[in-house]
This record gives structure tokens, C-alpha cells and sequence, in this order.
């Protein structure tokens, strides 16, 4: 079962990463809310595709959990019955976590298939937890990781249900969005403790202070960036254009912006460093072509006034330019880490 493993995890990195992706389209489209209560959608496993699926409907059999909305809100059966031929009060109850009451056909199932994307990859982590028994005589360690990244992923999802009680709280998504680059260090870890790095690669001690300090520059963008699009949602909430979103905008927006300058420096500096020690990281260079594709999106976003799919698109290279950089500093480290 061994040789399974490594496909496994890199599956499961895979399936994360479509849930990164997926979930910022989710805020692209302003679907976050599409399913208002969790783990089911409005009670479903599978969620409705009609408003009128969401109404009141005499003689219709309802499950316990089964929502409706009514006068602008939702109501949840308290158990399994026959509806009436008129709406009975006592058979439901209010659904207290939150007063968002709207169904949007679109919203519903882009975050339905978000949902779906991360149950995908919850089961592909499990699956790698079971295959890493498998090392228990030459690599404890692995049971270990792969077990930490199950509950992460637990703990993710807990992150996701809170995020939807709180009707999209900015806090926690930017601490679901910090709990997603998380896994994929845990998971990177994972992969590289058994695959068979063929490249020749050559230890530089300032090469790697400079691609740590990197790393720590693209958290701080992306923590940055969060916040930054914590203003967008509050602006672009109130129905105003897209020209408008970023008329004002708050002093993270600053900071963001120039900040971008100092991490194409750094990166830039690593590359000529890589050419010239000839240390082998080639990997460096999917690096600048990350950041600098992330920087032309963030400025058509600002000058262009957020073509769609730019804000996907930003977000989704930060993640991969994360993970690109934490896999470069297990390449450097390989001595020094033992897994």
C-alpha cells in the first residue's frame, strides 16, 4: 500500500487547493451566504434549485431540519410530518443563528459545490491517515502529520460552519483563509518526508534566511490582502459600482500595494542568486511568474475596476506562490529536517 501514498497526498493537496479555488469564487460571486445553515443547505443534502422548493406546501411530507422560508425568514420543521392543507405555527420553529432569509439559485450551488470540493478533500486526507500506517516501522512521523492535517481539516470545516453563523464575519474568514495555507504546509511536509527529490540542489545560508523572510512577506501580503478585501465587501454591499470600491479606500489598501514592491525585490533577489551560485532552485522561477502575474491582476483590479475573475484569480496565486516557497524551504533545509 505504500506506493499509494504519495498519490494519495498529492490528491488531497490537489483537492485543497480546488477548495481554495473554489471558495474564492464563492466570494467572487457573493455566494457565501447561498447555504444559510451547515452542514445540510436549507435541510438538504442535496440543496433546491426553485424558490418555490422553499415555500410552504400543503400535504407535503417535511423532514426534521427541513427549512422553509416564511415572510422573509427561515423556519426549521421540529419533526417529521405531513403538512396541512393551511401552514401550522407548532410544527416549526425559528432558525436562530442568523435572519438571512434569501435564495439565490446560483449562490446556493456554488457553495454547495464549494461544500462538496472540501468534503472531497476531507475524505482524500483520511484516506492518506489510513495509507501512512503503512510507514509506522520506518517513518512514525508521517501517522503523525497525516493525522494532524485530518483534524485541520475538521477544524476547517468547524471554521466554515462559523463562518456562515456569522453570516461571512471577516474575522474568521481571514482565520479560514490562514487555516487553508495551514493544511497545505502540514500537507506539503507530508509529500515531500517520501518523495525522492532528484534535483541537485546546493545549501546557501543566506539564500535561505532571504526565502524564510519571503515567505514570512507573502503571509503578511496575504493577511493584508484579506483586509483589503474586507473593505471591498463592506463597499461593494451597499450596491455601489465597481468603479467605486476602492475611491477610498482604507490604509491596508496602502500598505498592501507597497508592500507588493518589497516582495518582488526579495524574490527577485533570490533569483539572481540562484543564477548566481547556480544553487539549482528552479522552482524560483515559477515563483516570479506567481508574483508578478499576482501583481498584473492586482492592478487591473485597482486601474481596471475588478474584471471578473481577477479577484479569483489574485487570491488563488497567493496560495500557490505560498505553497511554491514553503516547498523551496524543505528543498534548502533537507538536512536539517528529518521527517
Amino acid at each position: 500500500m505504500k506506493k499509494y501514498f504519495l498519490r494519495s497526498a498529492t490528491i488531497a493537496l490537489i483537492l485543497v487547493y480546488l477548495v481554495v479555488f473554489a471558495g474564492a469564487f464563492v466570494r467572487l460571486t457573493g455566494s457565501g451566504m447561498g447555504c444559510p445553515d451547515w452542514p445540510k443547505c436549507f435541510g438538504y443534502y442535496i440543496p433546491p434549485t426553485q424558490e418555490k422548493e422553499l415555500l410552504f406546501t400543503a400535504a407535503k411530507e417535511y423532514d426534521k431540519g427541513q427549512v422553509i422560508i416564511k415572510d422573509e425568514s427561515l423556519l426549521v420543521a421540529k419533526k417529521d410530518f405531513i403538512s396541512k392543507t393551511t401552514f401550522d405555527a407548532s410544527d416549526w420553529e425559528s432558525y436562530t443563528k442568523h435572519d438571512y432569509a434569501i435564495f439565490n439559485p446560483l449562490h446556493t450551488w456554488v457553495e454547495y459545490i464549494n461544500r462538496l470540493f472540501g468534503a472531497l478533500a476531507g475524505v482524500a486526507c483520511i484516506i492518506t491517515f489510513i495509507l501512512s500506517f503503512w510507514y509506522w516501522k520506518e517513518n512514525k512521523k508521517l501517522i503523525v502529520l497525516t493525522f494532524l492535517v485530518c483534524v485541520l481539516m475538521g477544524f476547517q470545516a468547524w471554521l466554515g460552519k462559523t463562518v456562515v453563523d456569522s453570516v461571512l464575519n471577516p474575522v474568521k474568514i481571514t482565520t479560514h483563509m490562514l487555516a487553508a495555507l495551514l493544511i497545505i504546509a502540514f500537507q506539503l511536509i507530508t509529500i515531500y518526508a517520501v518523495k525522492k527529490d532528484k534535483q541537485s540542489l546546493l545549501f546557501d545560508s543566506k539564500f535561505n534566511w532571504f526565502l524564510i523572510l519571503s515567505l514570512v512577506l507573502t503571509l503578511v501580503q496575504i493577511v493584508l490582502g484579506t483586509s483589503v478585501r474586507e473593505h471591498v465587501d463592506t463597499v461593494s454591499e451597499t450596491g455601489a459600482p465597481e468603479v467605486l470600491w476602492l475611491q477610498n479606500p482604507s490604509i491596508s489598501f496602502y500598505i498592501h500595494r507597497s508592500f507588493s514592491i518589497i516582495v518582488l525585490l526579495v524574490n527577485g533577489y533570490l533569483f539572481l542568486r540562484v543564477r548566481k551560485l547556480n544553487l539549482g532552485f528552479g522552482a524560483i522561477n515559477w515563483v516570479l511568474f506567481l508574483l508578478v502575474i499576482e501583481i498584473i491582476s492586482g492592478i487591473a483590479m485597482y486601474y481596471f475596476d475588478f474584471p471578473f475573475g481577477t479577484q479569483t484569480i489574485h487570491i488563488v496565486l497567493a496560495t500557490l506562490l505560498f505553497g511554491v516557497q514553503f516547498y523551496m524551504i524543505l528543498q534548502s533545509n533537507r538536512q536539517k529536517i528529518k521527517l
